[in-house]
């Protein structure tokens, strides 16, 4: 009797002992009828490889998991009501028209401190003008770094059309001044951008020192040519300003123009070698590619620039190369467009702030120095403040009474 007992105590523990082991390594779920779980030997658990805290990979060549990592892989994000999701879409910019900014080109300049056509007009409509006056006139061109060649034309020229018309009228002298104005701004230079090649994007390349607003520039024309109704492309080659990449990305997002860029140090031609790609197989109409301008010598200007065309002509042609000058900096830009016309063949001058400078003279400089048009003119702070540069627009700003 007291075997039988001591026969169904033991039965009864091992019973409990083994639902509590199911319990333990089930997790505490109810199997469906019949099923058990798989059990593992102690040699088939994987020895853990990493510090306290890391997931083991299931795969041994593969490298561990953080838990971080590890979290995000099985975390689903909720899915978002279409409220909530418009509310997160980025909000995509329509561009000002391009033929309006042409029209404001006029009203910015004639609002600017530019004083140089009213000192010249004052000057020539005086009751008599002497040596001394035509002194005065050829300082105030020098001063509005028009350049010494462009100053002796132009003198020369005025003084013998007045000379043989004779005449103090005011509205008779701020025709001939603005004929010969107009005459050196050249309005028959081709300023278009030549951005429609055939059967593959166009590629422009915009280049210039920091400071300048070169990679703004970039940026603004993007939303020109969006305004045209062309698909473009950026690719942010400036990869050794901070930054640089993140703000063309941002200029970009707001008309929705893909930005193609990579992290900081990388080397800026296969950043440009990687957009243009990225635009080839796009179809794309026009890629551009804004280059790093913080080079501490003409050296190393010559060979990174040099670089980035070279890498980028490996796949297509370059079709315009656009040097971004600051109009403020007067005969410094000069120096400036000297030394980029050496190291890439330089088809457009983009000026920036000239409606902030009485240094209108800078126009006719820099044509005359590089042999190229300037093709663009940054008239303020605006998203949409970069227009078309027009010579007669130009020549007549600076001659309107304010």
């Amino acid at each position: 009797m007291d075997f039988d007992v001591l026969t169904l105590f033991i039965v009864l523990a091992v019973v409990l002992a083994g639902t509590i082991g199911l319990f333990l390594l089930t997790g505490g779920r109810r199997l469906p009828e019949g099923t058990f779980p798989e059990t593992r030997d102690a040699d088939d658990l994987p020895e853990p490889d990493g510090p306290a805290g890391t997931a083991v990979a299931e795969d041994t060549d593969a490298a561990p998991l953080t838990t971080a990592e590890a979290t995000a892989e099985t975390v689903t994000e909720p899915e978002l009501s279409e409220e909530v999701a418009e509310e997160a879409a980025p909000t995509i910019e329509t561009p000002e028209p391009v033929a309006g900014r042409l029209a404001r080109l006029r009203a910015r300049l004639v609002k600017s401190n530019n004083v140089f056509g009213r000192s010249l007009l004052a000057l020539l409509s005086s009751d008599q003008i002497d040596e001394d006056v035509w002194d005065e006139i050829e300082e105030t061109l020098l001063m509005a770094d028009l350049g010494t060649e462009p100053t002796m034309e132009l003198v020369d020229r005025l003084r013998e059309r007045v000379k043989v018309e004779g005449s103090r009228d005011p509205d008779r002298v701020r025709a001939l001044l603005r004929e010969e104005l107009t005459t050196l701004v050249d309005p028959s230079l081709d300023r278009s951008l030549n951005v429609r090649a055939a059967g593959r994007p166009a590629v422009v390349l915009v280049v210039g020192v920091n400071g300048v607003g070169k990679t703004t520039t970039v940026g603004k024309l993007a939303r020109v040519l969006v305004a045209e109704d062309k698909d473009v492309l950026l690719g942010a080659a400036d990869t050794f300003r901070a930054a640089a990449a993140e703000q063309l990305t941002t200029w970009g997002s707001r008309v929705g123009v893909p930005t193609v860029s990579r992290d900081e140090g990388t080397d800026p031609a296969s950043v440009a070698y990687d957009a243009v790609a990225a635009g080839i197989e796009g179809e794309v109409d026009v890629v551009m590619v804004d280059t790093a301008g913080r080079l501490q010598n003409k050296a190393n200007l010559m060979d990174e620039l040099g670089k980035v065309k070279r890498v980028i002509e490996k796949q297509s042609e370059v079709d315009e190369v656009l040097l971004v000058l600051d109009a403020t900096t007067g005969q410094n830009g000069l120096n400036q467009a000297k030394v980029f016309s050496e190291v890439v063949d330089v088809s457009g001058i983009v000026l920036t702030k000239l409606d902030g400078t009485a240094r209108g003279g800078i126009v006719v400089a820099i044509q005359r120095q590089l042999g190229v048009p300037v093709k663009l003119v940054g008239l303020g702070e605006g998203p949409d403040d970069l227009a078309p540069f027009d010579a007669e627009t130009f020549v007549d700003a600076l001659l309107e009474e304010r």
